[in-house]
């Protein structure tokens, strides 16, 4: 009779067995349907988050879904620390009850401890993208999925069948699940679930889980025929099982049982606390974590006898207070297996060769052997007792090596050392202290190998010349994808505020902002996040034409009072590779110019401001060295008439922004070959870009005016999501003709820029470009507002090296702009203009970039 029972979750939709038996004669196809999109590792990470979050929110609908299908009891073969998928923690397939394996999967799950693992396992958290690791080659790699990963999980496992999975995802494959028949639909209803927190669909589309036993041969081998690669859990015949199914060139993963040990030297085996530890280790989980120790071995020989039966007496009684065993009664097997072992061991003492010691209720049982031979223990609290000399470790255990897994090591710290050499020579891939056998970390490699790499392939592209400014090839392909943001405007009075609830773990490097538009403010970040950007802000400049190869540059960029600006630009370089001379931005102009020209700089980096008065102190010097060619310019823009300047009279050929930015969010936007003005292309693979009216929290119609509002969505440490930066722009229509899918945005200026006066708003751009257009001025400008006895005044600064006569330069901007024309006319304004000194205009002390507006009103 057919199973109409809908046990079965495939690409969405919960089937039956002959649904199922339909779909699978189909799967290579389903499988190259959804393979011909590739998934986001970003979807991926905001699903599990999402579904972390509704795990441990003990009221949340979700778990109440998944309550029925969680196992009663969630101990059994392969489960605890140090067995789970791919790492050393196990994800949560040792936890005791229900409610803590709930809790360890949303550990698992969550946002933090994927991108760790990602970093370690894959070397970022977008692994999928073609980026140039040498950027001074054309040569891009990447991580790529294998494509169809086939999982055959254990049964009574509650845990590692759909953590398997996951970690198929997060390498980007298509996954297809075996789940044992005796088993829950926990599987099936947690991934289902996970599907559901992502919009796209592309999870679905990626999910396919089957409970079948094992006797369904035919379902095996539909599953296993059209996989790139096969992961199986269980012992030997497991794997021989599904081995015959694995076609030829497909990677067979084995997650086979392994055998752990402690070592324990003479010092160590005498102190009451290391064999409190070294019980615990064999009472947790009851040893059916891999790594729970089943022989612990004694730095001495075996003639020793008294020593050994000693330490067996001392092991057994701290075996005697531990609490006693909370799981379900042996199975017949179980049972047989380890009442065989004792009665054989009972026996061999007449041998003179073993020692029995065992709890009269059957709950534990030592058995000392002066055989030093590794042997596997009936598990239940089941531990040996075998004297091993160091200097015979690699002669006994390396025989072994296949089955090796932890080794918990108790000694000095040189003994430490020594041994853990030995140790891992011979075959072990774990070593901890006793007493942390059986714990983990997040990210920990499995069985000796990192999980994602063996569900992943490296990939490369090799280029030609024509690509030199083209940082990452996916950007050529498609535009990156991330999940709408939502919630409330953030400002920037919001975000210091969310700073205060930042864990301290994860605010490792702090920055303080320049402070042009207020009080300097407090910015957060880790060290991984801090490396993401500036390997982001990077290919940015590799976009705009830097080449690592040839460029040889001045770092001129302010540094001190926690600015970041020096030191990630310094950071920026040297993950390029690219030739550097950090000379900081200092006031001594001719010592600055005089190592230009020694160090043969071509390349300035710094603020426009300050490239803007060393090259004009020290024109003489510069202009007839003659080797200066490219400036890459930050936090402040060049107006047009000043880059003419820089062409026509310093002779510089490229003059690109370095990047756009703020000391919170880092890099936002880049500009390519291609871009002029103020126009950038978005860290797309960073942030997600809203332009939202001015003056209401909307959006606004394609091409206009607006506040730019970012979402950044590769940070671990903090989550800044909708953050008005008080910039002004809009977003530019169409593919930029670089080639690149990166959406384009215009700087219009900052919303502070905009200025209220005499019922007027007034926008210092506009003077910007009134004083370039009609006057051909080229320095710089600087709006002063004060509050006079009978009405407020307006005073133009603008910089005596350059500027023309002021009472022209009033007359000018008055007649090129009509609003100012009608406050002066109506008597609401006293407007003037002055010629200053640069010196004399107003900076922010850590950064040195000029006060656009400096109001004096208050």
């Amino acid at each position: 009779m057919t199973d109409t029972i809908n046990h079965h979750y495939w690409q969405g939709t919960f089937i039956a067995d002959e649904e199922a038996a339909r779909r699978l004669a189909g799967l290579p196809a389903a499988v190259g349907a959804a393979l011909a999109a590739p998934l986001d590792t970003e979807t991926v990470l905001a699903a599990c988050d999402a579904l972390s979050r509704a795990l441990r929110d003990p009221g949340h609908p979700v778990r109440q879904r998944l309550a029925p299908h969680l196992p009663a009891t969630v101990t059994g073969p392969g489960e605890g620390p140090g067995e789970g998928p791919g790492d050393g923690t196990g994800g949560a397939a040792g936890a005791a009850d229900p409610g803590e394996l709930l809790a360890e999967l949303a550990d698992f799950l969550s946002r933090s401890a994927l991108t760790r693992k990602l970093r370690r396992e894959l070397g970022g958290t977008a692994p999928q993208r073609l980026n140039r690791p040498d950027a001074k080659e054309t040569v891009y790699e990447a991580w790529a999925p294998v494509g169809l990963v086939a999982h055959i999980a254990p049964g009574n496992a509650a845990t590692v069948a759909p953590l398997s999975l996951i970690e198929g995802l997060l390498a980007g494959n298509v996954n297809v699940l075996k789940t044992s028949s005796s088993d829950t639909l926990l599987a099936q209803h947690l991934l289902a679930e996970l599907a559901a927190q992502d919009p796209t669909g592309a999870l679905a589309e990626r999910i396919i889980v089957l409970r079948f036993p094992s006797s369904r041969q035919e379902w095996l081998r539909l599953m296993c025929a059209p996989a790139d690669a096969v992961a199986v859990w269980g012992g030997e015949a497991a794997v021989e099982g599904v081995a015959a199914h694995v076609p030829a060139g497909c990677r067979l993963v084995e997650w086979g049982h392994k055998i752990s040990f402690a070592y324990l030297t003479r010092d160590a085996w005498a102190d009451e606390a290391t064999l409190d530890a070294l019980a615990r280790d064999v009472c947790l989980f009851e040893q059916q974590a891999c790594s729970s120790p089943q022989v612990v071995y004694l730095d001495t020989d075996g003639a020793d006898t008294d020593v050994l039966h000693a330490f067996a007496e001392r092991l057994a009684a701290a075996l005697a207070v531990q609490p006693a065993p909370a799981g379900p009664d042996l199975d017949p097997a179980e049972y047989a297996e380890l009442t065989t072992t004792e009665h054989l061991a009972r026996l061999e003492e007449h041998l003179g060769l073993t020692r029995v010691l065992a709890a009269p209720d059957g709950t534990w049982r030592v058995m000392a052997d002066t055989r030093p031979a590794l042997t596997a223990s009936p598990l239940h609290r089941s531990v040996w007792v075998k004297p091993l000399p160091r200097k015979d470790l690699m002669a006994t255990l390396r025989p072994m090596r296949r089955y090796l897994q932890t080794a918990g090591i108790a000694g000095s710290p040189t003994d430490t050392a020594e041994l853990a050499g030995l140790v891992l020579a011979a075959g072990a891939t774990r070593v901890t202290p006793v007493g942390a056998m059986t714990a983990g970390y997040a990210g920990e490699p499995h069985d000796g190998v990192y999980a994602l790499q063996r569900y992943s392939r490296r990939v490369a592209v090799q280029a030609d010349e024509r690509f030199t400014a083209t940082a990452c090839l996916d950007d050529l392909a498609r535009p990156a994808v991330f999940p709408p943001p939502s919630g409330p405007l953030l400002d920037k009075a919001a975000v210091q505020y969310l700073n205060r609830g930042v864990d301290r773990g994860d605010a490792e490097l702090y920055f303080r902002s320049g402070g042009s538009t207020g009080t300097p403010a407090l910015s957060l970040f880790t060290y991984e996040d801090y490396d993401t950007q500036m390997h982001a802000a990077a290919r940015g400049l590799l976009a705009a034409g830097y080449d690592p190869a040839r460029d040889r540059t001045a770092n001129l960029f302010y540094c001190g009072g926690m600015y970041g600006g020096f030191i990630s630009f310094f950071s920026i370089l040297e993950r390029l590779g690219g030739v550097q001379m950090p000379m900081a931005a200092g006031s001594d102009h001719r010592a600055t110019a005089e190592m230009i020209v020694a160090y043969e700089v071509d390349t300035l980096f710094g603020m426009p401001s300050y490239l803007w008065q060393l090259l004009h102190e020290e024109a003489g010097l510069l202009r007839s060295y003659g080797g200066l060619r490219k400036i890459y310019y930050g936090g402040e823009h060049f107006t047009e008439e000043q880059r003419r300047t820089l062409t026509e009279t310093f002779g510089i050929e490229v003059v690109h922004s370095v990047t756009y930015g703020s000391t919170d969010l880092g890099p936002l936007g880049y500009q390519c070959t291609h871009s002029t003005g103020s126009v950038h292309h978005l860290h797309a693979d960073l942030h997600t870009l809203e332009i939202v009216d001015a003056d209401e929290d909307r959006p606004v119609a394609p091409g206009e005016t607006g506040r730019l509002v970012f979402t950044t969505r590769a940070r671990r440490g903090q989550h800044l999501d909708r953050y008005v930066i008080g910039d002004l722009g809009r977003a530019l229509p169409g593919r930029c003709p670089c080639g690149s899918h990166a959406p384009r945005f215009e700087l219009l200026g900052r919303l502070g820029e905009v200025m209220r006066v005499a019922t007027y708003f007034l926008n210092y751009r506009r003077f910007v470009a009134i004083a370039g257009e009609r006057l051909e001025y080229g320095g710089e400008l600087q709006a002063v507002l004060t509050a006079g006895a009978a009405r407020e005044a307006l005073t133009l600064r603008m910089e005596s090296a350059h500027a023309p006569d002021p009472d022209r330069s009033r007359e000018a901007f008055l007649a090129a702009y009509p609003e100012l024309r009608s406050a002066v006319t109506e008597n609401l304004l006293d407007f003037t203009v002055e010629v200053v000194d640069g010196a004399r205009l107003a900076r922010t002390a850590a950064s040195g970039k000029l006060l656009a507006v400096v109001d004096r009103r208050r």
